[in-house]
């Protein structure tokens, strides 16, 4: 056992289904070593076997292992790398709340968790899509993965997807990768969900649409869009921002949703009003523009209220 652990067999585990022997995290039934779990000066570490993985034992050790620490101290800390969403995922289940990123290399994830926290898991502002995607038969919307860097690359390289861009300047490769990569940890901590928009017939990527939720306490989020030319033209956009909208007032906090374009970006107007927002604001100066200028923002909000209106066939009024 770590001499920092201070946890013994018969804190915890009993009734779990796993118990601990020194850092080895043991089947309670069967004796099996199923991975390993560790305490030094007040950071947790833990593995999983592969075969033992998928299986809840990580979140269940983590959980009962925490719970038996922190009975002798104040705080627990684990640090997760952006792209080990699977740890990030446990130590959400156990009760952690992500808290920081330490800068170094590699740059990692705080999660802690306090002797005082309630117990369970620490809930989600953005929840998981249902099934992992959402789709109206014509579009799906799926998270986006490291996978698609390739993609991201073409669409962020479109002139006019650049110009439209905050800033309106070419990403770096490097900061490609690392939003491709680093998405599903965004999700995790609540603050951001992109997806990519494919052609259901086809599978193909179209486009992408992300969600900021910039304001968690005023319940406002924001949404962003961006269509390869091949795919414009066939209302792919409007149907993304009308299904993610749908899921976005289903499932989480968000009350507001609002979209800015710039005043002469008629067709990404066209699309918010196809999707059901309306024009609410005229917003002098707020976006940096190219060269050192600042650009004009009209923004576009959408409301639950607005959709079910929609639904039931309703002209829905705005104030």
């Amino acid at each position: 056992m770590d001499q920092n652990t201070g946890v013994r067999l018969e804190d915890a585990g009993a009734g779990s289904g796993v118990r601990f022997r020194g850092d080895e995290i043991v089947d309670e039934h069967t004796g099996a070593v199923l991975g390993r779990i560790g305490l030094e000066h007040g950071i947790l570490t833990f593995e999983v076997a592969p075969e033992h993985r998928g299986r809840g034992v990580a979140t269940t050790a983590v959980r009962e292992f925490s719970r038996a620490a922190l009975t002798r101290r104040a705080r627990l800390e684990i640090r997760i790398g952006w792209e080990d969403t699977a740890a990030q995922r446990v130590a959400l289940a156990a009760g952690y709340t992500r808290e920081a990123v330490r800068r170094g290399h590699p740059e990692l994830l705080v999660f802690s968790r306090l002797a005082d926290d309630p117990e369970g898991p620490t809930p989600r502002l953005l929840p998981d899509l249902p099934g992992g995607e959402l789709t109206d038969g014509v579009i799906t919307l799926r998270p986006l993965g490291a996978s698609d860097a390739d993609f991201y690359t073409e669409l962020h390289n479109v002139p006019d997807v650049i110009a439209t861009s905050v800033p309106p300047e070419p990403k770096p490769a490097g900061e490609i990768r690392r939003r491709c990569a680093r998405a599903e940890a965004h999700w995790l901590a609540g603050d951001r969900a992109d997806l990519v928009i494919l052609d259901t017939a086809t599978g193909a990527r179209a486009g992408e649409i992300g969600l900021y939720y910039q304001e968690p306490p005023t319940g406002q989020a924001m949404i962003g869009y961006s269509m390869l030319p091949a795919y414009r033209g066939r209302g792919f956009a409007s149907r993304a921002a009308q299904l993610l909208a749908l899921w976005v007032f289903a499932e989480t906090g968000v009350a507001r949703l609002i979209a800015g374009t710039l005043p002469t970006n008629a067709g990404s107007q066209r699309v918010l009003e196809k999707a059901g927002f309306s024009r609410e604001a005229y917003l002098r100066s707020r976006l940096p523009g190219p060269n050192g200028t600042r650009t004009d923002d009209v923004q576009f909000v959408l409301l639950a209220g607005d959709l079910l209106a929609q639904a039931s066939g309703e002209n829905a009024s705005h104030a």
